[in-house]
């Protein structure tokens, strides 16, 4: 899935820059290309920047950047990186659809990148893939494509369809891309250059303020999360809770299942368990320590509360995170 394994010769990849584009995000795709052919000590890796005209492309930081070339004389790639940081811009949705089809696109692997993915959606190239961009437009995403699967994970590759959040989750993809055509150890190798304590799956969720999801005309609500998230360790009861934010334990539960069609208690137990399982892919710490840390008295409650919720035991889930590490 994704880019092509087991690559004999250097790979071209074309870096497509729309309006608004984040250097950022740029800047790691090109960082992460170059780091690996130092890495490699051989060109395993190539890159040409493109913008629709071939004209330099306003960026987030207000910046131009130059291109190589348009993207009607882009030579022949191996994938396509489309970034954008809105979905406001002016784009010529006809001219991006011409030159990215004379691209071979039917086979050539496209990468939508932050808010890349929503004008891949309206170029057509992402009908029936499943597709992800950054969590503050994935509403809007949804509702205007509902021909595309949309997630809300840190990146997805379904087939030759690429798509990431980008920002930090845009190492991810790019050490996750590296790592399948070159190997999980070169792959690891690479992100230690970073300085990343780990590679993230894909799967992982983007984090998404509860504000955000719901609003800001609920501050209790809010206020209830946000104490839940800051006492893991020693859980409050929910009487507790209710008590520090200002209003009833039955208005308290009117709320979580209003706004979030659960209960406290079981938002809570998912909070913790969510923590547990960070903890569990991120650190060395035992699984006894890990179950105490997010609340559990006992190393059987926490293993059993666990298999519940996730469908595998803690020493099952570090087992499984240990086999699809880069270097394992």
């Amino acid at each position: 899935m994704g880019l092509p394994t087991q690559v004999a010769k250097p790979q071209r990849y074309g870096i497509l820059l729309l309006p608004h584009a984040a250097m950022t995000d740029m800047a790691i795709i090109s960082e992460v290309l170059v780091r690996a052919n130092q890495l490699a000590e051989k060109k395993l890796y190539e890159f040409v920047t493109l913008s629709p005209a071939g004209s330099p492309m306003p960026l987030a930081n207000g910046l131009k950047q130059a291109v190589d070339l348009p993207l009607s004389y882009s030579p022949k790639l191996d994938a396509l990186f489309v970034l954008s940081g809105d979905i406001a811009s002016e784009v010529d949705v006809d001219e991006l659809r011409r030159g990215i089809a004379a691209l071979n696109a039917d086979r050539l692997p496209l990468a939508g990148i932050g808010y890349g993915s929503y004008w891949l959606a309206r170029a057509g190239f992402l009908n029936g893939a499943r597709a992800t961009l950054h969590w503050q437009e994935i509403n809007a995403f949804t509702d205007a494509f509902p021909e595309v699967v949309v997630s809300g994970n840190l990146y997805e590759i379904d087939g030759n369809r690429i798509s990431c959040a980008g920002g930090a989750a845009l190492f991810d993809l790019m050490l996750t891309l590296v790592g399948e055509q070159h190997g999980h150890e070169f792959a690891s190798q690479l992100s230690e250059i970073f300085a990343l304590e780990r590679v993230r799956p894909g799967s992982e969720r983007q984090r998404i303020p509860l504000a955000t999801r719901i609003g800001g005309s609920q501050p209790k609500l809010t206020d209830a999360v946000s104490l839940m998230e800051a006492n893991i360790e020693e859980p409050l009861s929910t009487d507790d809770i209710a008590y520090y934010v200002g209003v009833s334990r039955r208005q308290l539960e009117r709320l979580f299942k209003q706004y979030l069609s659960t209960v406290p208690s079981k938002y809570y137990l998912s909070l913790r368990l969510a923590r547990a399982r960070q903890l569990l892919q991120q650190t060395s710490k035992s699984i006894v320590q890990i179950g105490l840390a997010c609340g559990f008295s006992s190393g059987p409650h926490f293993s059993s509360t666990y298999r519940s919720h996730f469908g595998i035991t803690p020493r099952e889930e570090r087992a499984q995170r240990t086999r699809i590490m880069p270097g394992n």
